[in-house]
């Protein structure tokens, strides 16, 4: 009996172990439009651009680059986090995000578009999304503040559903924008204490007159080289590389794996038919069992 108490209690503070050391707050970061951290964090693929380059050496944690949180912000945003260092948070670690350059990955808009954004998360909870835009008075050359991003979001999400890795939220582009500009993402935690905060440089461009709300993809979706063009048909900035702002490589692997699962299904019922055309194994007799009437092995 002593002996099982002894290993109950082992069991109880190895538990405890386990549970403290893995963090229990959510984290995340939009790869729609891509933001500064997951572009020049190590799955962006813009690492060595030099937006990128100088923000590591000025310090900023890209390795972590889902990790941009405050806690017990409580909705006092403006409050709480410093001008000027609205995209690190206020965080020293992340100070490098801060820099005002006219030079970050930036993804191509149409102003007014409907457009599906997409937050990857590496550990999901409860919140709230507040998407804001900058002003028409946006300078990429000078540090941003509070002044320079519009007081109300242009869109608003509680809980959106995850699909392949990443919370889905279409809504529509804010209108009266050209040129570069900011998309500066809230997400209010409701099940932890946590906010995060995140900047994503966009390009906007003028909707065309007579093409509807939809942005038209560029003569490069249609080049026969395979191109992961997002659904919207929204481009990248002109010199950006696809891979900083499609949601292709590694940044959406779990697409892939789930249609790894569809065709392996595929497969296992297309062999089981074949065997049961063929007299395969009688249905609830595993394989290997020995029939013994015949007085034989069967392996099926």
């Amino acid at each position: 009996m002593d002996t099982r108490r002894a290993l109950a209690a082992l069991a109880a503070v190895a538990a405890t172990l386990l549970s403290t050391a893995v963090p229990a707050s959510a984290h995340g970061a939009p790869t729609s439009p891509m933001s500064r951290a997951a572009a020049c964090g190590p799955e962006g693929g813009r690492a060595q651009t030099p937006a990128c380059r100088a923000a590591i050496a000025a310090g900023a944690a890209v390795r972590e680059w889902d990790n941009i949180r405050v806690a017990r912000i409580d909705g006092r945003d403006r409050e709480r986090i410093p001008d000027g260092e609205l995209c690190s948070g206020g965080l020293s670690a992340y100070r490098g995000l801060d820099l005002p350059r006219s030079d970050w990955p930036a993804t191509t808009l149409t102003a007014g578009a409907r457009h599906t954004f997409r937050y990857r998360t590496t550990i999901p909870h409860e919140g709230t999304f507040r998407f804001y835009v900058t002003t028409r008075s946006y300078a990429p050359d000078r540090r941003l503040t509070w002044a320079d991003v519009e007081e109300k979001p242009f869109l608003e999400v509680t809980d959106p559903p995850i699909r392949a890795g990443a919370y889905e939220m279409p809504g529509r582009l804010p209108t009266g924008r050209t040129g570069r500009h900011l998309i500066y993402v809230i997400w209010q935690n409701s099940s932890t204490q946590d906010t995060y905060y995140s900047c994503s440089d966009v390009i906007f461009r003028a909707a065309a007159s007579g093409s509807g709300s939809r942005s038209k993809p560029s003569a490069s979706a249609a080049a026969p080289r395979t191109l992961a063009v997002p659904a919207t048909g929204d481009e990248p900035a002109a010199g950006v590389p696809v891979a900083a702002v499609t949601d292709t490589g590694p940044l959406s692997r779990p697409l892939v794996i789930g249609a790894a699962a569809v065709v392996t299904a595929l497969l296992a019922t297309v062999v089981g038919l074949r065997l049961r055309r063929a007299g395969g194994p009688p249905p609830g007799r595993p394989c290997g069992v020995r029939n013994h009437r015949a007085g034989r092995r069967r392996i099926w």
